[in-house]
């Protein structure tokens, strides 16, 4: 179990690593619209019309490549107020009830993300902006990080039932 847990721990290092050059493509794409709308570097071409869909579209998707890397990480926003006032134990048991709600929305997310992504594709729906794309393609990533975010909150129930009984102490607003 614990070498299929660092299996996927470097998967989300990827997801990590995926969303670090599409924000280093973003920033480039920005550049160069701005730096195309003040200064006719090329002849008839005023700024990338295209680069706010574009970057918008990058914005969701390092949303969706972080979140279950950040929940591993235990650098999701988290308050922790009540579990540092209750005694330990019960404050593990929080944990746990916090947990299985996590899961199951995760997983609610994934199979109905799952589905809307699939009617899009069978349907053949189409997002039409400045550039004319497949709804799916968009629509497809939400599932695979759901499905992520659902595995992630099952690695972190084990790692809470592995711990001492006691609030964990990653995210923490005190020290």
């Amino acid at each position: 179990m614990q070498a299929l847990e660092r299996t996927y721990g470097r998967l989300l290092d990827l997801f990590a690593i995926a969303a670090c050059a599409l924000i280093f493509a973003m920033t480039l794409m920005i550049c160069a619209d701005v730096l195309l709308r003040n200064v006719r570097v090329i002849p008839g071409l005023a700024g990338l019309a295209w680069s706010n869909e574009i970057s918008e579209a990058m914005l969701y998707l390092v949303t969706l490549l972080t979140a279950p890397w950040l929940l591993r990480r235990g650098q999701h926003i988290r308050v922790d107020i009540v579990l540092r006032a209750v005694p330990p134990r019960l404050g593990w048991v929080f944990e746990w009830i916090v947990d299985f709600l996590g899961l199951g929305c995760c997983a609610l997310i994934a199979w109905y993300s799952g589905r809307a992504a699939l009617a899009s594709y069978q349907a053949g729906s189409l997002s039409i902006k400045t550039l004319i794309t497949p709804e799916w393609w968009l629509l497809g990533a939400l599932p695979v990080a759901f499905t992520a975010l659902t595995l992630e909150m099952l690695f972190r129930m084990r790692r809470l039932w592995l711990a001492e009984r006691a609030p964990r102490d990653d995210a923490v607003s005190t020290g």
